[in-house]
């Protein structure tokens, strides 16, 4: 079999599970490769070599990655894409490993993608108003 590129490998994958729109695995894309400059930023023993993301690692640089892109839009365009929560996340990113997109140790899971926040206290809280300490009388 020749070598696909991303874009075909997607809509191959996207013909087998129609849950995610195609946007949702470019962005997971993009997230890794901004989780990965994220690291090496704030590890200085991991620049130069190739690095091995966890799942928890990639949830965190993803979060990062779409208040950025999309501040307090993300929910809502990751909804939109099909993505409502952590675990959404483990099935793209096990999906592109399946095609060898991406690569996995043996100890990587789907599991590890379960839940590790809930896309309100992500990228909802962030935007909220901050709580008073109570009313203060005059």
């Amino acid at each position: 079999m020749q070598d696909l590129d991303f874009n075909e490998v997607v809509t191959l994958i996207c013909k087998e599970d129609n849950r995610f729109h195609r946007n949702a695995y470019t962005f997971v894309r993009q997230g890794l490769d901004f989780t990965v400059k994220e690291l090496k930023k704030s590890d200085s023993s991991r620049a130069g070599r190739s690095l091995h993301v966890t799942g928890v690692e990639l949830l965190m640089g993803m979060r990062a990655y779409a208040l950025d892109q999309y501040g307090p839009m993300a929910r809502t365009v990751l909804h939109e894409w099909g993505v409502k929560r952590c675990g959404h996340f483990g099935d793209l990113v096990f999906n592109l490993i399946e095609y060898n997109v991406f690569s996995k140790t043996d100890q990587d899971r789907r599991e590890d993608f379960t839940e590790v926040y809930t896309f309100e206290e992500a990228f909802d809280a962030p935007f909220m108003p901050a709580k008073s300490g109570g009313r203060k009388s005059a």
